[in-house]
This record gives C-alpha cells, sequence and structure tokens, in this order.
C-alpha cells in the first residue's frame, strides 16, 4: 500500500501519516455497510456551535464508549446520544483493526466519530483538543467521495497544506501534528460509487481519558 508521510519539508509540522488505500475495496464495502447500520442505532444528528447554535454542514454520530457531542453547550464527550439517550453501540472490528495498525499506542480507542458529508458539507479548520490525553494519535479512516483536507500548524494563521483524502486512505495526526489545525475545504463529487447516495463517510478515532 503506498504510504504518503507528510513529515518535514511537506507539512507545516511532523507526525502526519497518509497512508493511501489502507482499506481494501471490499474491507471499504464491508465498513460503510456496518456505519449504516450503525446509525440505526444512534441516529444522525446535526451538531451545532456552542454559544451561537449554528448547524455543523455536516451529519455525525459516534461508536465506542464514548461519543463526541457539540451544542450551545460546548464541545464534549458523553456515554449517551443526545437525543436517544441511548448508549452509543459498539466500535466494529475493522475500526478497532485500523487502530492497532496504525496507532502505536499501547491503549484502545474510547471514541469514534462517525461524519457524513454530502457534497456542500465542509470542515473549517480546528484542533481536536477535547480530550485529556494528548500522547494518542488520531486516525481517522475515509470511505466515498474524495474531499481536500488541510492542515497546519498548531497555531492558528500560519501555513498550511493540502491533500486528497480518497476512500481507503487513513490519516494519522500523531506527534507534532496532534494539535494541528486541520479541515475540509470540500468534497469532490461522483470520485467514488462506494456509497449508494454519494458523498463521503469519515470515522475519527481517539483516546478520550488518561489510561
Amino acid at each position: 500500500m503506498p504510504l504518503s508521510d507528510f513529515v518535514g519539508a511537506h507539512s507545516p509540522v511532523g507526525g502526519l501519516i497518509h497512508e493511501v488505500g489502507h482499506l481494501s475495496p471490499l474491507t471499504q464495502e464491508r465498513l460503510a455497510e456496518t456505519t449504516y447500520k450503525l446509525t440505526e442505532a444512534a441516529p444522525l444528528f446535526i451538531p451545532r456551535m456552542p454559544k451561537t447554535g449554528r448547524p455543523f454542514s455536516v451529519r455525525m454520530t459516534n461508536c465506542g464508549p464514548l461519543g463526541w457531542v457539540s451544542d450551545e453547550r460546548g464541545y464534549r464527550y458523553q456515554a449517551t446520544h443526545p437525543d436517544t439517550g441511548a448508549p452509543w453501540p459498539p466500535m466494529p472490528d475493522i475500526v478497532l483493526a485500523a487502530w492497532q495498525e496504525l496507532a502505536d499506542y499501547a491503549h484502545p480507542p474510547e471514541a469514534c466519530l462517525i461524519n457524513f458529508y454530502d457534497a456542500k458539507a465542509r470542515m473549517g479548520l480546528h484542533q481536536d483538543r477535547d480530550e485529556e490525553d494528548f500522547e494518542a494519535p488520531v486516525v481517522s479512516l475515509s470511505l466515498g467521495d474524495t474531499c481536500i483536507f488541510r492542515i497546519g500548524a498548531s497555531t492558528r494563521g500560519g501555513k498550511t497544506v493540502s491533500f486528497r483524502l480518497a476512500s481507503g486512505d487513513a490519516l494519522v495526526l500523531g506527534g507534532q501534528s496532534r494539535l494541528a489545525f486541520h479541515g475540509v475545504d470540500r468534497v469532490i463529487p461522483k470520485t467514488s460509487t462506494l456509497l449508494p447516495h454519494g458523498g463521503r463517510i469519515n470515522l475519527t478515532m481517539r483516546r478520550v481519558t488518561r489510561p
């Protein structure tokens, strides 16, 4: 599997690993099917910005012991779905296997965020810093249409670079890149036939608490 390692001159920060085609086509199909089933137990919801209540352009849900949510009260992790009050469903074996293969970290993930992007969805530059343990990397898997991913340094306003994340790709934010600002500029429609209605699914695994 080709590996693009954005370390040194190719990235504002070190430690970012982009593994192209980490998931085989068959595994992508299995994970997409499993993800849709997860939404039956944990329905998609639209997160909202703290204080303003402005809706995100992505829909999302979670799986694992904890789930990330955002609303007028702020960003946080919690053990139950914000609408149904039910516990989040367990993480799929494919997701846990990817963590074991890519994270280089001794403890399992506690949350897997699942973002659904349609053709108009975006994700502004942000840091993943609602966790207690920054020693653990953030590991994400892409399914469906290709997106333009952008990453900068750990301070806002500096140099950024962008590259494409295609279906089956894995991304690891570790080391210096763990707190780098990053986001999704846009989704490129019709670049994949994996998802029946198009769009992109991103599954992001995180360790939340200190071991």
